[in-house]
Parts: structure tokens; C-alpha cells; sequence
């Protein structure tokens, strides 16, 4: 089956193509946001295939997956196709909603045909779908393997774009962390505090299983992949009680509240203690590898497809 899909979040896209099908993934000359093409720092396999929009527009897909709103409108632009119309399609939202709770209302609530597909029940419950029918498929991510030596009494934070995101990803909340606990930021454009921005993937997880603890500071996003991947490296997290992340992260797994000042102690203790760090980083990638593995998550995308697909 030929999958239409672009590259937009690199982590939720390299487990999603490691399935059955044959990926088309949009490129433009400048590899700008509408057509990255193949991924630079993740390993994807041969079944994901670079396409043109001239290219597309002679090779008709068998689903589209949407993940913004005006990709609905490239589609049409591109390939003359309808999205849910002249071919079945998807609209993946990844994002929790911003707003007032009452103006919450998807992008896709009055288009016919195209079903959404939460990533989190968070996501569902908060997003007003209107009459859209709507699907969970939780995270899934590529075992990276257990890494974790904790040889390094620092606290890791995966924050993407960090400046720009600012409350959301909590990157006001890094200085606190700093002033108590020596903390290093990964990923890109990684933050006022310095830090390691743009690493490939495998190198990545590697440095940051070589912290201590894992923190996610994160206020608003539905769930953080990085967060479910410091899990699979065995890594014990201090994580903010927000959206998704109460569900996430089981007892004696990690440290989980909205109290920023008790997130910061037991930052503080746990740096002094891995003995207790192994032990939490045990539990939490048992229970990541059983909720969040690559292979549940493929059999209910598979489901999905089946179902939506003739």
C-alpha cells in the first residue's frame, strides 16, 4: 500500500514507517517544512520514498496521512486529489489544543470523511471534534535498548525549539532546575541554558543515558516522545503532572507532580542515589517497552488502515 505522509515530527515518523507499507514522503529543492524528504538524523528504512509534488501528482496514493491543517489543501494543489474524498485519508493530531476550552474546535471538525487519530486520550478528550470520528494510537517508538549507566550526576531535557515554545515546553522552568541541580539540554535550538542541539538520534540517546535523571518539564504538549524514549534507555524521570504524563509514567517509575519545587528535590535526591536511579529506570522501561513498543503501535495503525481503506 502506498502511504502519502510527510515528514513533520521526526521521532513519531520513524516508527510509524518502520510498518508494512510504502511510504511517500513529499520533498521540495530547498527541503523546507512542506517537503523535508527523508530524515537527515534518524534511521529510516528503504520503504520510505522521496516524492516530488510533480512526481506525486502522477502516482496515486492509497491513503493520505494529514498531520496540518493545510496539508489538505496541498493534496488538491499538488495531486488534484480530495483527501477522504477521491482517496481515503487521515488527519493525525499530535498537539494538545490552545485556546479556551470552549474554542478548542479541530481543523478538521467539518470536513467529511477524514477521521482524526489522537495520539493521546488526553488529546481526544480535550479537542472538539465536532461529528469527526476520532481513533487513539498511542505512542510507539524503536527500542533504542537499555543504556542507561547514570555515570554523570546531571539531569538531562529533551526541549525542541525551545525559545520559541517558551511556557509550554516549561523552558522558564530550566533556571530553577539549574539553580539547584546541574542540568544539560538536548535537542533543537536547545535553550537559554546551552546545550546540545541537533545531535543524531543514536548519539543523542546515548549522551543522555549517560545522566542521571531524566526531567521533562514540559507544561502543554500532549505527550513528549522523548520522555517515552528516557524510558526505554532506562532512565528514571522527574516529570510535570500535565496532560498526558499521570497516565504515563507509573509508581516507582519516576517522580511525577506539579509542585516544580518537589520536582527539584527529588532531582536533588535522586542525583545522590543510583542505586534507587537503576531501579526506577528498570521499572520504567519494562513498563514503556509493554505500553509503548513498536509493535502494538503498528497493529493498531494497521487496524485503522483496514478499516478506513477498501
Amino acid at each position: 500500500m502506498n502511504v502519502l505522509v510527510w515528514h513533520v515530527h521526526g521521532s513519531w515518523m520513524t516508527a510509524f514507517v518502520q510498518g508494512k507499507h510504502r511510504y511517500l514522503v513529499p520533498v521540495l529543492p530547498d527541503r523546507g517544512n512542506d517537503g523535508r524528504g527523508r530524515a537527515q538524523t534518524w534511521l529510516w528504512p528503504e520503504s520510505v520514498i522521496e516524492r516530488s509534488p510533480e512526481e506525486l501528482a502522477c502516482e496515486r496514493p492509497d491513503l493520505i496521512v494529514l498531520q496540518r491543517a493545510h496539508e489538505y489543501d496541498l493534496v488538491r494543489s499538488w495531486t488534484g486529489l480530495t483527501p477522504g474524498v477521491d482517496v481515503p485519508a487521515v488527519y493525525v493530531e499530535h498537539n494538545a489544543p490552545q485556546g479556551r476550552i470552549n474554542e478548542m474546535r479541530h481543523p478538521m471538525a467539518g470536513v467529511a470523511n477524514v477521521p482524526v487519530v489522537h495520539v493521546t486520550y488526553f488529546n481526544q478528550l480535550f479537542w472538539d471534534c465536532g461529528d469527526a470520528r476520532t481513533f487513539v494510537v498511542e505512542h510507539g517508538v524503536v527500542d533504542p535498548g537499555r543504556r542507561y549507566t547514570g555515570e554523570l550526576p546531571r539531569c538531562a531535557v529533551v526541549i525542541n525549539e525551545a525559545r520559541r515554545r517558551a511556557r509550554v515546553t516549561g523552558t522558564d522552568l530550566l533556571p530553577r532546575f539549574d539553580a539547584v541541580v546541574p542540568i544539560d539540554v538536548f535537542g533543537m535550538d536547545a535553550g537559554p541554558i546551552g546545550g546540545y542541539e541537533n545531535l543524531p538520534q543514536k548519539q543523542m540517546h546515548d549522551e543522555i543515558a549517560r545522566r542521571r535523571v531524566y526531567v521533562h518539564p514540559i507544561r502543554w504538549t500532549s505527550l513528549g516522545l522523548s520522555l517515552i524514549e528516557a524510558m526505554h534507555l532506562g532512565m528514571p524521570v522527574v516529570a510535570l503532572a500535565t496532560t498526558e504524563v499521570p497516565h504515563a509514567v507509573p509508581s516507582g517509575a519516576g517522580i511525577v507532580s506539579t509542585d516544580v519545587n518537589a520536582l527539584i528535590d527529588a532531582s536533588r535526591t535522586l542525583l545522590n542515589d543510583l542505586d534507587r536511579c537503576i531501579d526506577m529506570g528498570n521499572r520504567a522501561r519494562t513498563f514503556a517497552r509493554e505500553r509503548f513498543g513498536l509493535e502494538r503501535f503498528l497493529a493498531d495503525w494497521d487496524r485503522i488502515i483496514e478499516e478506513i481503506v477498501p
